[in-house]
């Protein structure tokens, strides 16, 4: 009957929290992704208008609940200037979602370089990759093959580590659902590398 209760209450009061960065040069598309997906998880979220959203200088955080599984986001701005700030957030991660902008031809080699350099810092070995092709609703975008077959070239940096690569139209929401669901279930299978914070949560 303890067992029980104290399920009940684990379930209904307390929180596992992971930590998850968004990454990606600047307008990938990052800060709509996470207004996305504080929209469809969060049923009295009030969302910006996703047409005014504008490039990130510094920091956008956000929170999302699924069952006892509490993930809070961290949207890093894009910018060259900013990347050297990221380094900063691995070692508290639990998780990373990498965002490409696959309408965006011109700078796909610039964002596999700054993908690199993130993948093989030894602060996030092991932790969930999601990557995600945005603008799949765009005319003339890569596909997700196209954007695989590039960022192919750095499979051996990932190292032993689930990852997952999909492609989403983060202005339309199309996606953002399938990559929640798995990330939740990724950083939970990881628990034993990287354990989640316990909390109890008043609200």
């Amino acid at each position: 009957m303890y067992a029980l209760l104290s399920g009940l209450w684990k379930y209904m009061f307390q929180k596992d929290e992971y930590f998850v960065l968004i990454l990606g040069l600047d307008n990938a598309g990052k800060t709509t992704y996470l207004e996305q997906t504080k929209t469809k998880f969060n049923k009295k979220y009030k969302a910006m208008n996703l047409s005014k959203v504008t490039t990130t200088v510094g920091l956008n955080i956000g929170k999302i609940d699924i069952g006892s599984t509490r993930l809070n986001f961290w949207d890093l701005g894009g910018q060259e200037e900013l990347q050297s700030l990221w380094d900063k957030y691995y070692a508290e991660s639990h998780a990373v979602i990498y965002i490409v902008d696959s309408s965006d031809r011109e700078r796909i080699r610039e964002s596999k370089q700054a993908f690199d350099l993130l993948i093989t810092n030894e602060a996030l070995a092991g932790v969930p990759l999601l990557m995600l092709a945005n603008k799949q609703d765009l005319e003339g975008c890569m596909t997700v093959g196209d954007v695989r077959k590039i960022f192919r070239e750095s499979s051996h940096l990932i190292g032993h580590r689930e990852c997952m690569m999909a492609g989403v139209s983060a202005l339309k929401g199309d996606g953002v659902d399938e990559g929640i669901d798995w990330l939740v279930q990724a950083v939970q299978r990881n628990n034993i590398h990287r354990p989640p914070t316990q909390k109890d949560i008043t609200r």
